[in-house]
Order: C-alpha cells, then structure tokens, then sequence
C-alpha cells in the first residue's frame, strides 16, 4: 500500500494528514521539519500506552521526545479536570511554548491533547497520531478540540489545527470489535452526508471492512479523509458548511449526555443519532423513505447497538437545545434529502422531533 498525503487547508496554514503502513518510520524528519522545538512529549492513554507505547517513542525519539504523559480516555474522563491534570503535569516536566504535543490515541486523547495544545501557555504545536477508526477518519482532522461539561458533550473547546497527522492502519489491530464497528459509523456518516459512491461501496463491503480487511480499509480511510478536507477548507470555523459533519450528533450527544457518558461509545451513539435523523427527514418529507431505509439498514449491519435511553423524549429534546448549532433558542439539525449530500435546518419543532425518538427501537 502507497502512503498517501492529504493536505487539510487552515487559517493558521496548510497542514498534512500522511496515511499509510508504517508511516511512523518517518516521524522523526516530518517532525524536525515542523521548525525547532525544546522537546516533544507524548501523550496517550493507558490502552494505548500498553500496545503502542515502545512503537511510539523509538518513532519520536530522534525528534526529541522528553516525556510521556497518560491519561485516562474514558469517556467520562473528558472533562476540564483532565485538561487541568495534564496542563500541570507538562508545567512539571519543563514544557515550554516551543513544545510539541503528540497526541496518540482515539477522540478523547485528541480532543483533551487538543484543547491542552490549544490552552498552554497560549498555545503550543500539535501533532496527531489517531489508532482509532474513528480518529483516523473524523476526530483528529479538523482542529475542533472539546471537552464535556455535566450538561453537554464538547461544550468546551477550541479551534485548534494540528501542524501534522500520522495515520498508520495497523494500529486499528489492536482495537476491540465494538471499538472498530463504532468507528464504522463515523465512516457510514461520510457516505450519507458527501459521498454516494462511497455509501454504495460500504452497502457491499460492510463485513469485509468488519473483519478489517486491508485493501477495504485503504478505500475507505482517505476517502473518508478528503471528504472531511474538503469540507473543513471551506468552513474551518464550523459557521455554515462544516455543520453537515454533525449529521446524527444532534441526537447522538443527547443520548450520551442522558446516560452521563457511561453508555454508548461515540460512534454507537452517532448509529441511533442517524437513524433518528433520517426518520426526521422521511417524517419531513424531505428524505424518500427507501432512501431511510438504506440508511438504517446499513447502520444495523455494522452489529448490535446498545438499547435507548431510558430518557423521556421531552428530556432528550431539552438537551438537543444544548447543542452548539442552536440559535436564538431555536433548535437546529443537520438533515439528508439523498444519500449523498447534508444540510441543515432551523427552527426544528420540538414536539416533531419527540415524536419521532417517541418512535425509534
């Protein structure tokens, strides 16, 4: 498999996400080629550490790695408190403003790594190494950083590009099954919202991309890379286009905030979250419901999903109004009226999307 290079454009300049077998070997030259530091330190969960960990740090040694830092990647653990911990943890260790940060790991390795690199002393480089499908295809491109808050997910954060990603394949060997099948979701996500051919491609290839499947994966993983890259070139600050990323969260972020974190995995969440929003959409009549049914029958494909919320839907919709998009107190969503393309809409009624989580099992 060729390594492939795909360029993020950013306010604070052009950045690269580099895919492909063993692209750590080379971390050490893309690193220094950022410009010079005092030290890299690497931070990482204990998950990861025990995998990975040795990998990592031979891969950063030349480029100066002083220290590694772990912390929890719950995702109850995604709060200020760890933002705080490894803040004082970097202050302990001499970090400095000419620092880089290497974050290795899944969503809340990056979005806490993040929200630290963006904070620190008024901010400090960043580089991702995503070893989750999720990550590697959503979370670590883009430069949103965020944390939770009791009341909402990632209510917290900042707009923070990293300066590199490195995403190698074969760190997805070591992830769980749930782990990998909720990062099928996210992947699903791209093909609704942006890409028909790819929807199509996962129709036929669910279960080889399941079982992990090499040549599978290297289809999917940088497509699923430009679609986020030509998506945040356009709309780095998430003010109109980059919304459409959000398709299914809406609802996805309720239920993770009405079972304090502890439930669902991201992307389980983001599985309901889109069948929900596709409902929502057939219910509108803006989606064909064939097309919904596509939806949800791909979404189940991928395995079994946790059970719903207990939650009554009037509480889940009070959440909804948490969220980032909302204006004015009026609730917007990110809907699909073909498989293919995304936009959102506003001034959702409340009691409609109610009915329509009234509904869903």
């Amino acid at each position: 498999m060729s390594t492939r290079r795909i360029a993020i454009q950013s306010e604070n300049g052009r950045y690269e996400v580099v895919y492909g077998a063993d692209v750590l070997s080379g971390a050490t030259s893309r690193i220094k080629s950022l410009g010079e530091n005092t030290g890299v330190f690497l931070l990482c969960s204990p998950r990861v550490a025990r995998h990975w960990r040795a990998k990592f740090e031979r891969a950063l040694r030349g480029a100066g790695l002083r220290r590694t830092l772990i912390f929890d990647d719950r995702e109850e653990s995604n709060n200020i408190a760890t933002v705080e911990r490894v803040c004082r943890e970097l202050v302990r260790a001499g970090a400095d403003r000419r620092a880089v940060l290497v974050a290795a790991g899944g969503g809340v390795v990056g979005d806490v790594a993040g929200f630290v690199a963006a904070s620190y002393l008024r901010g400090v480089a960043l580089v991702h190494i995503p070893t989750t499908l999720v990550a590697q295809v959503d979370s670590a491109i883009g430069g949103k950083t965020g944390v939770n808050l009791p009341e909402g997910k990632n209510l917290v954060g900042a707009f923070y590009s990293a300066r590199l990603v490195l995403a190698d394949p074969v760190t997805l060997s070591t992830l769980p099954p749930r782990e990998f099948r909720s990062g099928l979701y996210e992947v699903i996500k791209y093909g609704v919202i942006a890409d028909a051919r790819l929807f199509a491609f996962l129709e036929n290839s669910i279960q080889s991309l399941a079982h992990r499947d090499a040549e599978a994966l290297d289809f999917v993983i940088p497509r699923c890379i430009q679609a986020k890259a030509n998506v945040v070139g356009r709309d780095e600050r998430e003010s109109g286009l980059r919304e459409i990323l959000n398709f299914g969260h809406t609802f996805a972020h309720a239920f993770e905030t009405a079972t304090a974190y502890r439930k669902y995995l991201h992307g389980e969440a983001v599985g309901w979250g889109m069948i929900a929003a596709s409902r929502l959409g057939t219910r509108m009549g803006l989606m064909a419901r064939e097309e919904t049914e596509r939806i949800e029958r791909l979404v189940r494909r991928v395995g079994p999903l946790p059970s719903l919320p207990r939650a009554r839907p009037s509480r889940l919709v009070k959440i909804m109004y948490a969220d980032k998009k909302t204006r004015g107190g009026k609730l917007r969503l990110v809907l699909s009226r073909k498989i293919g393309s995304a936009e959102t809409f506003g001034s959702m009624a409340p009691k409609l999307v109610a009915e329509v989580l009234e509904r869903l099992e």
